[in-house]
């Protein structure tokens, strides 16, 4: 016999999204359950992003949350691209008086998991969802394995915030859902690094060898990335190798790559995908369950973010009495996911290098870093993109 419990907004994951979720439903008085299939260490122990968009920053901040990051992140006003050898700088503060936060992943979701745990609310780790049933009627449920026994979390609603590869993707019915997908031919060496930051912002560089990026973790770490195809490993790339080709893609005047231990290195594919729609009957996506992005534009943590932020908005308004609330969740967000999608997607076009390229498109592409780092109208595009798409805290939400 399955052990069962009950809860409003049962949700599945325990990333970005789903604990901002579980946050913000907490703070209008809604009660939730979070299941995560990893352990709280794993959680709080992967590394990823680290550019939070200026709405994504003020949201932690207003809901208590900000305190840590404004501690030990870094306030970036500007970020940087490079190419020919020269160096550009957008402008954020002034062309848009917003700015980002560099503040990893991982530390938004261990401040996620603290605020949670002290509340005493629930959180399981370890449970791995075995079923979602009953969409399609007002008495959805999730069935999971946690410590060896079978159990049944009955809820109104279940928001899935699992991932790509997690059940709720899995539970659309297959007859509606419509996916868009984008798999590009490179992907991304990236290492840790016990060396200071060499800049004090990023630095994005377009080169004839491929694409390099210049960020950090901290003031004594930092996270550096390098083009690569996707038949390679990291066996073919030794360290000093990494160092010598990070040195000549960014090099340009003045510049010195500082170097230092290398405590951690993988390669990432490349991905652009989208699932329509992001919901049926009680059944809600959000983030990485719905949509990936790209990493050159630092935009899927902060779009995840943005769901957790609409979906809690439509959920807090359902219960209090606004019966159509929930239908317009998945219309809403995705009209914000295509905008990141194509922010994504542009950035990753312009800064790599592609095989397939002739010597046409190569024109194109440095014709279009020429635009966008000398036009005023063109900074300012891809500043507003980067910064990111407003979206508002959900109402209700003290």
């Amino acid at each position: 016999m399955a052990m069962e419990t009950r809860t409003r907004v049962g949700i599945i994951g325990a990333g970005p999204a789903g604990l901002m979720l579980s946050h913000l439903l907490a703070r209008a008085g809604i009660d939730s359950v979070v299941l995560e299939r990893q352990s709280r260490h794993h959680v709080e122990h992967r590394i990823r992003a680290g550019i939070l968009e200026h709405d994504v920053a003020e949201l932690l901040r207003a809901t208590g949350l900000g305190a840590r990051m404004d501690t030990i992140g870094f306030r970036h006003d500007g970020t940087n691209l490079l190419f020919d050898g020269a160096l550009h700088r957008i402008d954020f503060a002034r062309l848009t008086g917003r700015h980002v936060m560099l503040y990893s992943q991982h530390e938004v979701v261990r401040d996620l998991i603290g605020a949670r745990v002290a509340a005493g609310l629930p959180i399981v780790f370890e449970a791995e969802c075995a079923a979602i049933e009953g969409i399609g009627t007002a008495r959805p449920a999730i069935v999971y394995r946690h410590d060896g026994a079978e159990h049944r979390l009955d809820c109104d609603i279940v928001a899935a915030c699992d991932g790509f590869h997690g059940a709720g993707r899995a539970a659309l019915p297959a007859a509606a859902a419509r996916e868009y997908d984008r798999v590009y031919p490179f992907g991304w060496l990236g290492i840790l690094a016990e060396a200071p930051p060499s800049k004090d912002e990023l630095i994005y560089a377009n080169h004839p060898n491929g694409f390099a990026l210049l960020s950090m973790r901290s003031a004594t770490v930092s996270r550096l990335y390098i083009q690569c195809g996707m038949e390679e490993r990291l066996e073919d790339w030794p360290d000093q190798r990494i160092w010598d080709e990070l040195a000549r893609r960014l090099d340009h005047p003045g510049f010195s790559l500082n170097t230092g231990p290398v405590i951690q290195k993988g390669i990432t594919a490349m991905r652009s995908y989208v699932v329509e729609p992001m919901q049926a009957g009680r059944l809600f996506l959000a983030g990485d369950a719905a949509h990936i992005v790209p990493p050159t534009g630092a935009k899927g943590l902060n779009a995840a973010i943005a769901d957790a932020a609409l979906l809690a908005g439509a959920i807090v308004r359902w219960a209090r009495g606004e019966a159509g609330a929930l239908a317009g969740y998945g219309a809403a967000a995705l009209d914000r996911v295509w905008k990141v999608e194509r922010f994504s997607w542009w950035m990753t076009s312009m800064m790599h290098r592609f095989d397939t390229h002739t010597g046409f498109d190569r024109r194109m592409q440095h014709a279009e870093l020429e635009y966008y780092t000398q036009s005023e109208a063109g900074q300012t595009a891809l500043a507003e993109n980067y910064v990111g798409l407003p979206f508002a805290a959900p109402e209700g939400v003290p």
